[in-house]
């Protein structure tokens, strides 16, 4: 039986990781900071072990020698608060500095993992205005791209004992229950709902399930190497996103956000929300990963349907 260790494994997707995992029979190791607090929120077959996330420990070391794959999830909600300087620090540290400790850990072992598969994000590729980029696009020139450059450039020493490295640049994950969607219900259920800032912006998107699918896909094909862009192949703008959200729901969908609104919340991190980047995962496609959700009005219909089994939508 595989031992796969996740680390972020109770944010919205590393839960949703570990129950694919164990539907599939592999055994689950944790990394968290607070395991008393993991074991209220992930099955009892995990197996939790405390680490800061911080250095580089006897424990991570240890475990790292048990681990066939690590599944690299943690990091800074980069719109947990208005960006500063210490919040765009955290968001830094939180991913890059975390995976040099991993990728250290891992260089102490005898026996290393098969596959190191660490998330990323879309946000690599910085504002392009407008232009389609897949994963052989290069990086950009913002914070985020920074961020995201380094992030995935911080598993690099993994190359020499040839641990195959993965990562998953993610768009805008879609669930009923957490993130960017499940913001987005409420202002909809009340009919103020629309799109932020002039919802001309892309906005790639991706289901949980395909998401979650994707990193289990990564774990099990060993010619997957390199950057996957996790994002539908559908390429939509924001307001075509409420619009669909809106027709889902049955509400209108035209009371926009207007971004100095999201300026004030969020200072910089705004133009995560007001400038959006249309990604094509073109390598996802070729490595022969099948979305089960490929059209965002099919995708909400899907979220939507569950979350009014919990609360009717009238």
């Amino acid at each position: 039986m595989k031992n796969i260790i996740v680390t972020g494994a109770t944010g919205l997707v590393g839960k949703r990781i570990i129950k694919l995992l164990l539907a599939k029979g592999y055994s689950v190791t944790a990394l968290t900071r607070n395991s008393e607090k993991a074991s209220s929120l992930l099955p009892p077959e995990v197996n939790l072990v405390e680490w800061d996330f911080k250095s580089v420990s006897g424990t991570l070391i240890s475990e790292m020698g048990r681990a066939d794959s690590v599944i690299h999830l943690a990091g800074e909600n980069v719109l947990a608060k208005r960006w500063n300087e210490q919040h765009k620090k955290s968001i830094y540290n939180s991913r890059v500095k975390s995976t040099a400790f991993l990728a250290e850990a891992i260089e102490e072992n005898p026996h290393r993992p098969e596959s190191f598969i660490s998330a990323s994000a879309v946000g690599y590729y910085g504002t392009v205005g407008g232009l389609p980029v897949n994963e052989n696009s290069p990086w950009g020139n913002d914070f985020l791209s920074a961020v995201t450059k380094d992030w995935e450039n911080a598993s690099a020493p993994l190359e020499k004992p040839g641990i195959r490295r993965v990562f998953i640049r993610t768009g805008i994950v879609l669930d009923r229950n957490e993130g960017a969607l499940a913001k987005m219900i409420t202002p909809f259920r009340f009919f103020v709902g629309g799109p932020l800032g002039s919802g001309l912006q892309p906005f790639p998107w991706i289901h949980i399930d395909d998401l979650a699918r994707l990193y289990i896909y990564a774990v099990d094909n060993n010619s997957m190497s390199g950057a996957y862009n996790a994002s539908a192949p559908e390429n939509i703008n924001m307001m075509q996103f409420c619009r669909e959200l809106g027709s889902v729901m049955n509400r209108p969908s035209f009371f926009k956000v207007p971004g100095f609104i999201l300026k004030l919340l969020y200072g910089e991190g705004a133009e995560i929300l007001l400038k959006g980047i249309p990604v094509v995962p073109e390598r996802t496609l070729e490595s022969g990963f099948e979305f089960s959700y490929s059209d965002v009005k099919m995708a909400l219909a899907n979220l939507i349907k569950d979350y009014s089994n919990q609360e009717t939508i009238s």
